[in-house]
């Protein structure tokens, strides 16, 4: 009985995931420019669905480096997405997955942290890039959130 519980369960919660995909997929929203990552403000046109809190924009960041702020529920898929770290001549430097903080099966904003481990950059510059998790693959539901960065 509890197993044949937790099986329709479990079927109701995928079910759902789907149904807020298909949803997503058919009204997709973007973020404003990296520029300004103050407080959300939201307008008529594009709501804002991240906030970077560490590190500011153009911030030196040294090894390891901590990412924190929050994202909007759907910007994650399994409580993740992906976060990258380039140099100026765009070669990776680091990539791992921010994790959502607490139930990120919302609208709401959801905190999320994660840590880079990188090499000493040869530049002096480089771009840390924040992906919407896109699980479609599709270039409609595709977005991302870059920060200049200095090393």
């Amino acid at each position: 009985m509890q197993t044949k519980s937790l099986s329709i369960i479990g079927s109701i919660i995928v079910l759902l995931v789907i149904l807020g995909a298909v949803l997503y997929a058919e009204n997709p929203q973007k973020t404003t420019p990296p520029g300004d990552q103050s407080k959300p403000t939201e307008g008529p046109q594009q709501p804002i669905m991240v906030n970077v809190y560490s590190p500011a924009p153009n911030a030196q960041v040294t090894s390891p480096l901590t990412v924190y702020g929050e994202a909007r529920g759907s910007w994650y898929f399994e409580g993740s997405f992906p976060v990258k770290l380039y140099d100026a001549n765009s070669n990776l430097l680091a990539a791992a997955p921010a994790q959502a903080m607490s139930d990120w099966m919302t609208t709401d904003f959801v905190s999320f942290s994660v840590t880079l481990t990188f090499p000493t950059p040869t530049t002096a510059t480089g771009t840390l890039v924040l992906e919407k998790d896109n699980p479609s693959g599709l270039p409609q539901n595709a977005d991302s959130v870059s920060i200049p960065v200095s090393f």
